[in-house]
């Protein structure tokens, strides 16, 4: 099993506001430790438990556009390597582009997924500052875009399906990944999967930010889970472009319709996957059960797709993102 994907965290992040939650959590947790078999605290622990439950709900139904950003962010969020770890079976990572060098921000591998072999291709971040510095905090440099188009072509060629896993807030933007052509590297990425006959499917499992995160998010589907969050850059960045003021990001969430429930609305989205209440963290086994019943579902129905059928159904799914009528 890979050391990223069993990395514990020591103190999960509690979010501001997870806070009245994680209070009521802690002395339920309290209670316990309380509870013998002269001190019976079982009413008042169910009680708590009632009320957390309520609460949380009400919480996570209605966070704003900026709440779900700083969720789709929390350091414990499952990893494309945590889904790989719940999903797959005999997961065989491949490296290298043959011409530079490895790039672990962005990782493919060989898999089977439910009897069927697949490539699976994503971004992955790291859980402290050790994990980040390797990974890149998940943002990936020209090789890495490099190998994954080497990988999907020969993916291609054996005729197996190609699921993607977005989690990255933008390529990256050093100095050293401009001189190696990020941008040229981006562009052939998107070239390249728009002509694979192979059935693509995407997942946004945390946030997909920038050209970073659609240079594997060109597919057949494009799933999300319910807290990730989508966008054509990040909210500190549109903040600082438009505004010129960091403290503007809250308003620049809103605007960017990254969620979700925005997205399907604009078709860019296909799918939303339910998370439990409180986000994938909360339970990530859970979440990775609904992501497999997903997945499933959409490798089933695009594997009856012939090669040009799948290439002409992705073209025009495409062509229909930012589509508009003029008023009569």
């Amino acid at each position: 099993m890979n050391e990223d994907a069993t990395s514990p965290v020591k103190e999960i992040q509690i979010l501001e506001f997870e806070r009245p939650v994680a209070n009521l959590e802690e002395k339920i947790e309290e209670l316990r430790k309380l509870s013998s078999k002269n001190l019976d605290f079982s009413d008042e622990i169910q009680t708590l438990q009632e009320k957390a439950k309520k609460l949380q709900s009400e919480v996570f139904s209605g966070l704003t556009p900026h709440q779900q950003v700083q969720l789709s962010r929390h350091p414990a969020r499952p990893s494309m390597l945590d889904y790989v770890d719940m999903l797959f079976e005999d997961y065989e990572e491949l490296h290298g582009d043959r011409a530079f060098r490895d790039d672990p921000a962005l990782l493919c591998g060989m898999a089977t997924f439910e009897g069927q072999e697949v490539l699976v291709v994503g971004n992955q971040r790291g859980r402290n500052t050790k994990e980040n510095v390797l990974r890149n905090f998940g943002m990936a440099r020209p090789e890495g875009y490099r190998k994954s188009v080497r990988v999907m072509q020969m993916a291609a060629r054996f005729g197996r399906p190609i699921l993607c896993f977005v989690d990255t807030k933008g390529a990256d933007p050093g100095i050293g990944a401009e001189e190696r052509g990020q941008a040229e590297a981006i562009a052939m990425s998107l070239q390249v999967a728009a002509r694979l006959k192979t059935p693509i499917i995407s997942t946004v499992i945390g946030e997909g930010g920038s050209g970073g995160a659609l240079a594997v998010g060109v597919a057949d589907r494009i799933l999300m889970l319910q807290y990730s969050v989508y966008s054509v850059i990040s909210p500190e960045g549109c903040a600082s472009i438009l505004w010129r003021d960091p403290t503007k990001v809250a308003a620049a969430a809103e605007q960017l319709k990254l969620r979700a429930k925005d997205l399907i609305k604009l078709g860019i989205c296909d799918e939303i996957i339910d998370e439990p209440c409180g986000g994938a963290h909360r339970d990530p086994h859970k979440a990775a059960a609904s992501l497999r019943a997903s997945l499933k579902k959409n490798l089933a129905e695009l594997s009856k797709l012939g090669p040009d059928e799948l290439i002409e159904q992705r073209y025009q799914k495409f062509r229909q993102i930012g589509a508009f009528r003029e008023a009569e």
